[in-house]
């Protein structure tokens, strides 16, 4: 089977997972006054521009500025695991260049889309994927951080605009009510997929599963609302477990920590797993969920793991719990996963498409990964369905 014959090059697609580069004012430009010096501030050090969140100097990324950038999909190999000289990431990056205005212009990166050949995508934060964590010691500027944050995203990316562009507001279930607020508000301006941080739930009395019956009132207006739930890949609570194996808590993206990727803790594996076994797919059949720049390894372990637990006392469980998960889950793997084991796994009705464009980890051509679907078997409709089919579905309420 050929590339073009699977999926063709000039073939729509809809992506489940591209990036903007926020504006330096994305946290700054509708600051809550009673906060502005508890969450996001840029200073001068050293002559350079940097981060400051909560009044720490805050080391997420190298250059939160995105001044200078390097080329979408330079380290595929890399990250293919093709790197047998051990070249360090940082010369993998090569010349970096001016940031590109697609990057920040929703305009200009529509008309990129469309040579592209994306019908729509969904629009993921950079930065805004660690910050929740850098604010986790005072969740009131926390969640103050974000409410500022969606207001500059609704500004600049909208939530669906032309109906290509589906900016996703950043929710937290740090409080309830302030999360049901948030949702209304992003509902209101046409939302139709907010994300929130896997892992657990931290919250002014403690932690918490978000399959805690006290989230009820937010996973029900979702499902009434009938958009989706997205789950992004960034930092997570789980950064805190690292100082019990003598190493920094502080997430910093690109600098390698071989221990990291060794350990068998996963912050999505266990967040599925309390979504899925505390009941929240069951009490809320309609609702959709969607795990992107997570890979999919996780995935099999997961079923394995509930199946055990299913046949071992099935009276515990309303229905097998793998149904409820490979129903109401969409996974956007790597395109290092092992995709035919996906595909046995949750159906190709239930896989997407994340280049992860424009990030260096990513694809420079979203299409491209057409190629591993067809080494991994996909049929052409099967692929379209990768492609753009599911997850065009994705977008248009539920009902």
């Amino acid at each position: 089977m050929t590339d073009a014959a699977a999926f063709g090059a000039t073939a729509t697609a809809f992506d489940a997972d591209n990036h903007y580069y926020e504006a330096l004012d994305a946290f700054t430009r509708y600051a809550e006054p009673e906060f502005a010096k508890r969450t996001m501030q840029w200073a001068e050090i050293g002559g350079k521009q940097r981060l400051l969140v909560g009044g720490k100097l805050n080391r997420f990324l190298g250059n939160p500025t995105f001044d200078k950038l390097a080329k979408p999909g330079c380290l595929e190999e890399y990250f293919r695991g093709n790197n047998p000289a051990g070249t360090d990431v940082l010369t993998l990056f090569g010349e970096l260049e001016p940031t590109d205005p697609a990057y920040r212009d929703r305009d200009v990166r529509i008309d990129v889309m469309d040579k592209m050949h994306l019908e729509g995508a969904l629009f993921f934060p950079t930065l805004g994927v660690g910050m929740e964590q850098a604010l986790s010691d005072d969740l009131p500027a926390m969640m103050s951080a974000f409410r500022s944050f969606n207001r500059w995203l609704d500004d600049d990316w909208g939530f669906a605009y032309q109906d290509k562009i589906f900016g996703i507001p950043y929710l937290t279930l740090a409080d309830v009510d302030n999360a049901v607020a948030e949702l209304e508000w992003s509902l209101a301006r046409g939302a139709r997929v907010v994300l929130f941080q896997y892992g657990p739930v931290l919250t002014e009395t403690g932690w918490k599963s978000p399959g805690d019956r006290i989230y009820d009132p937010v996973w029900a207006r979702i499902e009434e609302a009938g958009i989706a739930v997205a789950y992004h890949g960034g930092d997570s609570a789980y950064s805190k477990l690292m100082p019990m194996w003598g190493e920094s808590s502080v997430t910093e993206a690109f600098r390698f920590a071989p221990l990291r990727a060794g350990l068998s803790w996963d912050a999505i594996h266990d967040t599925f797993a309390a979504i899925t076994l505390h009941g929240v797919l069951d009490r809320f059949p309609g609702l959709r969920f969607v795990a992107v720049e997570t890979g999919s390894g996780w995935v099999a372990p997961l079923l394995q793991k509930m199946g055990k637990a299913y046949k071992q006392n099935p009276k515990a469980f309303p229905r097998d719990p793998r149904e409820a998960f490979t129903a109401q889950v969409y996974v956007s793997p790597f395109y290092e996963n092992d995709l035919a084991e996906l595909k046995e796994l949750m159906g190709a009705d239930h896989i997407l498409l994340g280049s992860d464009w424009p990030h260096t980890e990513g694809l420079a051509d979203p299409h491209s990964f057409t190629k591993d679907l067809t080494e991994a078997g996909y049929t052409p409709a099967e692929q379209q369905l990768v492609m753009h089919d599911n997850g065009a579905a994705l977008v248009r309420p539920a009902r």
